[in-house]
């Protein structure tokens, strides 16, 4: 008798399954439930959720409404440049036409020196509600941080890209008397002559001095640098023979150019500019590691609300796009249209920050 029990015992054992449901996941989880903790967690989900219907649709409406009723104010437009440059004169049109458009003053404050340090600090340090922009190159955020031993402000962290209106193509250029008109017979040139050419730029790190570190390492060449304050100073040098080579803006060079004073030999860019169609460009000629976009556009405080990330987005990118516009303030001064999206500016910063980055330590260039 207890031989059978004990059989029938271990035959039920092994009919058993053995995967029962109280070992499954399921079955784990429909035991937690049962414990305090378990239905606790429980209750805190279910009421969670239920606020989160309840909440939902009566912020989004909300959120939408601070678009709508923004600016509640008049807005700020920094530029890191003195009043009466090409930079500032561009700005103040695009404050004339946000002013129209947004039924409030955009007022612009001219913030100029310290690289556009002083102009960054102060947005990335204004309240993140939308009625401080920051109008200023790409430098800023993608140069700056390599450059500088200490900044005031996290690049990444306290400034929000809102659109790249525009940028702007360099021209590498030299006086006549170069016996260079090429890339290739430049860098023949200076290998031939180590040491003896030189080139001038607005100053340590700009755009137009990186470019050029970037060219001496890619060709293998010694070309001596010597900055000065500002990108006009350095096209006077040139025109006056101070200096053999000279990266500019159209601006700043189609004028020498065309009065014969200075010769273009290369122009940054993925295609040759409009404004000097008869220029190849660096890609062209083998180097299309060198890059010297002058690249400008709209930033705002990180923390700023979204909706008007994107209605200052689509306000400016529309303005800048009008043909008006566009022909008297973007092409007529030397920069091509671009206008894009804040992600799609974010992702050129990044990729920029990279090749700067390398350009300033191949360079050596550091400023504390």
């Amino acid at each position: 008798m207890e031989a059978s029990y004990k059989r029938a015992s271990r035959d039920a054992v092994a009919a058993r399954p053995l995967n029962p449901i109280g070992n499954t996941g399921e079955g784990k989880r429909n035991e937690f439930r049962k414990t305090a903790l378990g239905a606790t967690l429980m209750r805190v989900l279910v009421h969670f959720a239920r606020l989160c219907l309840i909440v939902l649709p009566v912020l989004a409406p909300w959120l939408s409404a601070q678009a709508q009723t923004w600016p509640a104010k008049p807005v700020r437009l920094i530029v890191p440049y003195s009043p009466g440059g090409a930079f500032d004169v561009l700005g103040r049109h695009l404050a004339e036409k946000l002013s129209q458009q947004w039924s409030q003053p955009v007022i612009v404050e001219n913030r100029p020196g310290s690289a556009t340090i002083a102009a960054a600090e102060l947005v990335a340090r204004s309240p993140a509600d939308g009625h401080t922009i920051l109008l200023t190159i790409s430098g800023t955020v993608s140069i700056n941080p390599h450059l500088f031993a200490k900044l005031p402000y996290d690049a990444e962290k306290d400034l929000v890209p809102v659109t790249m209106l525009a940028n702007m193509p360099q021209v590498l250029t030299a006086p006549p008397s170069l016996k260079a008109n090429t890339l290739a017979e430049l860098v023949a040139l200076a290998r031939s002559q180590a040491g003896t050419i030189n080139y001038g730029s607005p100053g340590i790190g700009s755009q137009g001095h990186l470019a050029m570190e970037m060219l001496k390492a890619k060709a293998g060449i010694n070309l001596l640098h010597v900055p000065y304050k500002g990108g006009p100073q350095a096209v006077l040098a040139a025109v006056a023979g101070d200096v053999q080579l000279v990266i500019a803006t159209i601006p700043s060079a189609q004028t020498q150019i065309k009065a014969g004073r200075l010769k273009a030999i290369a122009i940054d860019g993925a295609q040759r500019s409009q404004r000097m169609p008869d220029v190849p460009t660096f890609t062209e000629q083998g180097y299309s590691d060198v890059t010297a976009y002058v690249a400008i556009g709209l930033f705002v405080p990180a923390g700023t609300p979204r909706e008007v990330v994107m209605r200052i987005n689509r306000d400016a990118a529309r303005i800048v796009s009008e043909p008006e516009f566009r022909d008297r303030q973007i092409i007529a001064n030397g920069y091509e249209l671009v206008a894009n999206s804040p992600e799609e500016f974010a992702a050129y910063l990044r990729k920029e920050s990279e090749i700067y980055a390398k350009a300033i330590k191949i360079s050596g260039a550091k400023i504390e």
